[in-house]
């Protein structure tokens, strides 16, 4: 089992940028690719970006591809989500995710979630 708990959510205006963390415990983060899913209400929850278990390949939906950076320290068992540039639309709650699978984008693939994170943009 791994334990996945997001923090760093909150209200941000439109342009600005706020960091999302997941920490991690339970079974070693290094042996699991992680990823960011977003679900804003009434939605259905959307992959939003993705890492390799090392951290050196990373992936993101096209909608937030040069806005958005995700990366990982293994020692610290923890994942960061950098979003600048932040837009209404991106409204939602942020999920931490853990995978076996490499490269995964579909919910079924993840194996492990947080509880989610609350971002709010307003206009």
């Amino acid at each position: 089992q791994v334990q996945l708990v997001e923090s760093g959510g909150g209200l941000v205006q439109a342009g600005g940028s706020l960091r999302l963390s997941c920490e991690a415990s339970g079974r070693t983060f290094s042996a699991y690719n992680m990823g960011w899913f977003r679900q804003a209400p009434g939605k259905e929850r959307e992959f939003v970006a993705g890492i390799t278990r090392n951290g050196v390949g990373t992936y993101y939906a096209s909608f937030v591809k040069g806005r958005f950076t995700t990366s990982r320290d293994n020692a610290k068992n923890t994942m960061w989500l950098q979003m600048n540039s932040l837009k209404p639309e991106d409204t939602a709650t942020y999920y931490c995710c853990a995978a076996t699978t490499t490269y995964a984008r579909a919910k079924e693939n993840w194996d492990y979630w947080g509880k989610g994170t609350l971002v709010t943009v307003s206009s």
